[in-house]
């Protein structure tokens, strides 16, 4: 899997050079959609296997196609419905909803090139789901994605084993889009749950609003502390200098409510790699970071003058500012790729030494 891996990040590397120079659907299938299909092993210009407008008669109407439909002896198993990849697939899925209730297909795909929604029928036989069982970004890849991934390339595809374990993962999607949302953001109703196990007094919308950003901070004070646990026990057991990550603090007091600046678990894995990069050029008690709005700062000697790398992380794309003369930019998918950077890094810090 490791090649399929870099397969999909050189994917991610062409779309972030060509997407701003895609204008229309036609254009978007072409330079991004097929790609993506042949990475998973398809042979998108044999008809017989991975089949252009194929249609999928609706009812009265006839002639109804679909972009495209993956074939497995002559019947669809995957159907896939293409849209600009300027479009968002918002209330894209009806066309989509159509179609699969006239065929064979066991799955759906819904595509604008970046973002991909896989469907199937949990809920009811024949029926395609309301809710994907599957949403990600080619752009903003995570390890679990690309494991569900790979599951959908020729070589692996087995509906049986992907339909057994679609149900648990549309619901652990789901799970946490919404705690998530409630970390961001605490709705009323959410609120109330938690005050019901630990505030005696009533619950009016005043007692609500006051707790509101503190049941915020606290997820987000508990997130960092695991985070920091995690990646202490990970580091200090895998390398002989014990590098401590300190966790950032959160408090009501220290924080401003229309100002949370929140230090996700992605960026303290990204602050332990870079230690761990630089743990042989300098004494790592040097290395310090400040968080801010718009990225992550590494410092040395927690001056603000000294910074060694500005570190992006973005809905479209990960990447690193380096303070050279250059202010080279390097690009990454996930924290751990920051690894492949480390002659970079430790070139830089020289000047600090």
């Amino acid at each position: 899997m490791e090649k399929f891996t870099k397969e999909l990040e050189e994917l991610s590397t062409r779309i972030v050079n060509l997407k701003d120079k895609v204008s229309t659907e036609e254009a978007t299938k072409t330079a991004l959609i097929l790609p993506f299909f042949q990475k998973l092993g398809y042979d998108v210009f044999n008809p017989l296997e991975f089949t252009p407008e194929y249609i999928a008669d609706v009812g009265i109407k006839k002639g109804e196609k679909v972009d495209y439909a993956i074939m497995d002896s002559g019947n669809p198993t995957i159907l896939i419905e293409c849209k600009s990849v300027n479009e968002k697939l918002t209330n894209h899925d009806s066309q989509l909803f159509r179609y699969y209730g006239t065929s064979t297909s066991k799955f759906g795909i819904l595509t604008n090139g970046i973002e991909y929604r896989f469907f199937t029928d949990l809920e009811e036989p024949n029926k395609m789901d309301s809710k994907p069982f599957l949403v990600f970004d080619l752009l903003n890849l995570k390890d679990n994605h690309v494991k569900e991934i790979y599951k959908f390339t020729k070589e692996l595809f087995d509906i049986e084993n992907i339909s057994s374990s679609a149900y648990e993962l549309k619901y652990v999607n789901l799970i946490k889009t919404y705690l998530t949302q409630e970390l961001d953001n605490p709705s009323e109703e959410f609120v109330k749950v938690i005050l019901s196990s630990v505030y005696e007094g009533v619950k009016t919308k005043t007692i609500i609003d006051r707790f509101s950003p503190t049941v915020r901070n606290t997820f987000n004070l508990l997130v960092n502390e695991k985070v920091t646990d995690k990646l202490n026990a990970a580091l200090n057991n895998s390398s002989d200098n014990k590098i401590e990550v300190k966790s950032v603090e959160v408090t009501n007091e220290n924080i401003k409510k229309e100002d949370l600046i929140v230090t996700t678990p992605e960026e303290l894995e990204a602050y332990a790699i870079i230690k761990v990069i630089l743990s042989d050029s300098i004494d790592t008690e040097r290395v310090n970071y400040r968080d801010n709005r718009s990225y992550f700062n590494i410092l040395i000697d927690d001056n603000i003058r000294k910074w060694l790398t500005r570190i992006y992380f973005t809905k479209n794309r990960n990447y690193l500012i380096i303070n050279d003369d250059d202010k080279t930019t390097l690009e990454f998918a996930t924290s751990i790729d920051i690894l492949k950077h480390k002659e970079v890094l430790n070139d830089s810090i020289q000047k600090f030494i």
